[in-house]
This record gives C-alpha cells, structure tokens and sequence, in this order.
C-alpha cells in the first residue's frame, strides 16, 4: 500500500502504482487539508462573488458567470466537452499514473475537490479498472485538458474503461463490481480533475525509469563490444574521469570496469594498438552525459509528482483563489526534451559500434559481417542497417517539442508547451534505443563467439549466457528478426536485467 500525502511520492513508488497495481491510500491529514479546501469553494458557491472556474465560464469564456443552480452542470459539461483526444489508446500503466499522480496534486489541499470525489479514483485504481484515455489532444497547458478529461469521465459513470484487458462502457465494469458514480460534481472538482500536468508527466516517468534501466544494459553492450573488438581499458581509468570531474562520466566509467572485471579479452594500450576509436574510447563521456541528463530529468519530474498544478490555486488561511499557471506544462516539456536527446545518444553510439564489429576494416580480425563464407552469407549486414534506420529515425524525434507553440481558446491560451508531445516522442526514443541496444548485445555475443569464447568480465558472462539461453551462434544465414526480436523482449523484461544485477 502506498500511501499520499501529496509530499513523498517518488519515481519508484510511482512505478509501483502505474506498472505492479500497488494499490494507494489517502493520508489521514490529507483528507483534512481537502476537506477544508472543499468548504472553501461552496462557501464562495454560496457567496456568488465571481471566482473562475468555480462560477465562471474556463478559458475565454472567463467572464461569462454562472448561476449558482448551474454550477453543478458546468463541471460535468467541462469534463464532456474536453475529452476530445484522439490516435491510440494510452497503455494501462500510464493511465494508472495519470490517475495517482492526479490524487497526490489533489490531496494538498489547494483544489477545492470533495474527499468523496477523490475516493472514487482511489477506488478505480485499487480495483483495476484504467479509464480509456487517448494519447493525442494536448497542448500541454492548460494542464493536460484532454487525456484527464478522458480519464475523469468514468468517475461520473461516463466514457469507457479497461477492465482486465477488455474494452468497454464505463457503467458496465461498473455494474460488474457493484460500483457507483458519482451522482454529481459540484462546483470547481471538473476543472481541478483536468487543470494539471499528469498525462505528460506519467508518460514522461514511465519512460525515465526505464531509460535509467535501459542506460545501464548499454553499458552492458559496450562492455560486451569491448571484448568482442578487444578493446582497451586504459581510457576507463578512474583517473582519467576524476581528472575532468563530470559526475555521470566517472560513474559510466567504473561501471564499465567493474562489468569487465576479469575479463580475458580486453587489452591494455600499445598492446594491440594504442587507441580505439571514439565509440568505444569516449564511451564514458557519452554514455555519463545521458546519465547526468536522467538524473537532471529525475529531479524535475519528482518535483512535478508533488507539485500543486491546479487553477485557480486556493488558499485557505488567506481566503483567495488565485488565478495563475501552474498547469502550464513548460518546467517539464524542457526537460522531456531533454529527456529524448539524451536516450537517442545512447542509440547513436551504440549503432557505431555495431558497425565497428561487423566492419572488416574496423573489427580487429573479424570475418566480414560476422559469419563463415561472406558473399554467399551476409550475416549481420542488415542488422547494422536497421540500427542505422533506428538511431536516424531519432534524428527527427529528437526535435525539441517545447520550441513550438500555438494560440488556442481565442487567443486566451496563446503560448502553450507541447510537453505531452515531448513525452511521447520520448518514448518512442526509448523503445528505439531499446532495439538498437538489443542488436549490439545480439551482435557482440556473435562476434564474442567468433574470437573463440574464453574467459568473459563478470557482469557480461552473465548477459552473454542469458542471450544464449535463446539465441544461437548463427553459422549461416537465416531469419534474423526471430532472434532480434527476442533480444529486444530480453531486453525489455525483467529476466535480461535480473539475470545480470541480481545480486545488487
């Protein structure tokens, strides 16, 4: 049980939440701060002084006031006529973020949303049931209108819902658990629902945990690639990095070492050669700067996971609603960006070493694409190629999302931050980078082979016997996307991760 408190949610109980169905809690002082929050805004209800969202109209329709009879209606017209996404659907486990990370805002205290209303998503989440949200439709501000649109309308018994992995109308997973809706918002709770930063944010940390994962298998796949080309370990002292005093460099570097860690097939300098060449000699310093922008991300996304995101922003002691920004995506969009170039470097360096390995010209005394009678086999040729088609492929979703911004509700919201775009294309880097790793590791346990396996480092015997637990030394052509798409699932689960960190 995790429990909110609007203040300790972290990465990985996030993930807990969204990906391993932890069920959540409301803190007992959380409800105090919402319950307060909530006699605020009817006392405002009842007072008709003009407070947006609360008895005005939203976005330029501001100044339009609503009657106090009305107020009821407004919220759940709200949540109707914003969701409006469109494209896939979002996987259950960002949903499931969306909707814990939506909670954790709410219980601070500063949203005017009854405790019954939030209970409700509580209850949904517990239960399994992820609310059908639709990856496109947000500008990233104000707030994430769409997608929390979407997953909102099933706490009033609308829209439709995921319930173990079947599609369907809200009110019939309903009707199945014996749940029931919430008869009525009431005033301000559509607008807090939806006022906020968490599609961008839950596909945003989805995506940065596994990359810090994902970081630490490249390592793994360079270090492999060192000993597939017999590279040498001079370039990863540690007082070389000290030297420089990059945190992320000098970490990537001992890491690398320790993987290596009694290897037979790494060299020392002017032993083979004096130097290798930048994708393996510089590794270090490339694959260290991703980790200090994960680790700059991190902090960021942290910060958003209990941060106040509403509009407008109660406070009790002062009695004032303060219309402002803090929906407005930009102190993520930024960082997702970011984000993205980072996981694209790990993919372009790692496509340049898949090259070098298959490279007569630059493998160190591998045959041609690594298998027996080049020409009439062409062995790993085409593998380079659709790493090359990959990591190109990130060239154009590295864009930055943030850079862009279109007016929208009459030229009301007229910079918004596209930081939901950011995410996305965040992780489609990812899943990218994650074939592009995937081969590396497929190729250098070929070429590993091929030098005639001896004594491996003590981390890459471990990944090289996990791979070839499934994947053969391939002798002659055949169908290759079998193996590199078992690679790439190797890759992506927990088994491939395990098998090597297992007794950290």
């Amino acid at each position: 049980m995790i429990l909110l408190d609007g203040n300790s949610l972290d990465l990985n109980s996030f993930i807990k939440v969204a990906r391993y169905n932890e069920e959540v809690a409301i803190s007992d002082e959380s409800v105090k701060l919402v319950n307060r929050a909530s006699k605020f805004v009817e006392s405002v209800v009842q007072s008709e002084l003009p407070v947006y969202g609360i008895n005005t109209g939203f976005g330029k329709l501001s100044d339009v006031s609503i009657a106090k009879c009305d107020v009821s209606e407004l919220q759940k017209n709200l949540l109707m006529s914003h969701a409006c996404g469109v494209g896939e659907i979002f996987s259950d486990e960002i949903v499931r973020g969306m909707m814990v990370l939506r909670i954790n805002a709410l219980i601070k205290g500063y949203s005017g949303i009854r405790i019954e209303t939030l209970n409700k998503l509580v209850e949904l989440l517990n239960k399994g049931i992820a609310p059908i949200v639709f990856e496109k439709g947000s500008l990233g501000a104000s707030g994430d209108l769409a997608p929390l649109s979407h997953m909102s309308l099933p706490i009033i018994g609308l829209g439709e819902v995921m319930y173990k992995g079947k599609r369907m109308d809200t009110m019939v997973a309903f009707n199945q658990l014996g749940i029931k809706p919430i008869e009525k918002l009431k005033a301000k709770e559509g607008l807090s629902l939806i006022n906020g930063t968490q599609a961008m944010t839950s596909v945003g940390a989805i995506t940065l945990y596994d990359a810090f994962r994902l970081y630490r298998l490249s390592n793994i796949s360079l270090s492999m690639t060192i000993e597939a080309t017999n590279g040498i370990l001079d370039a990863f002292d540690p007082r070389v990095h000290i030297a420089r005093g990059q945190l992320g460099q000098i970490e990537a570097a001992k890491e690398v070492l320790t993987f290596l860690e009694g290897s037979s097939y790494t060299t020392r300098q002017g032993e083979l050669r004096m130097q290798d060449a930048y994708s393996i000699r510089c590794a270090p310093q490339v694959h260290g700067a991703t980790l200090d922008a994960l680790n700059f991300v991190k902090e960021k996304v942290e910060i958003e996971m209990n941060a106040v995101t509403d509009n407008p922003v109660i406070f009790i002691e002062d009695g004032l609603a303060i219309s402002a920004g803090n929906f407005h995506g930009e102190p993520l969009a930024m960082p997702f960006d970011y984000l993205g170039i980072a996981i694209s470097e790990m993919g372009n360096i790692s496509e340049r070493r898949i090259e070098r390995m298959v490279n007569p010209s630059l493998s160190n005394g591998l045959p041609a694409f690594l298998v027996g009678k080049p020409g009439i086999n062409s062995g790993f040729m085409i593998v380079q190629y659709s790493a090359a088609s990959l990591v190109s492929e990130n060239k154009v979703l590295a864009h930055p999302s943030s850079v862009d911004s279109i007016p929208s509700s009459a030229n009301q919201e007229d910079h918004v931050s596209m930081g939901t775009i950011g995410a996305r294309k965040a992780s489609s880097i990812l899943d990218n980078v994650r074939n592009v790793v995937a081969m590396e590791i497929f190729t250098a346990c070929q070429a590993i082979d091929l030098r005639g396996k001896t004594k491996l480092g003590k981390k890459t015997e471990k990944a090289y016997n996990k791979v070839r637990e499934y994947i053969p030394f391939i002798t002659s052509d055949e169908i290759m996307y079998k193996h590199i798409h078992l690679v790439n699932d190797l890759v992506n689960s927990e088994e491939l991760f395990e098998a090597i960190f297992e007794e950290e």
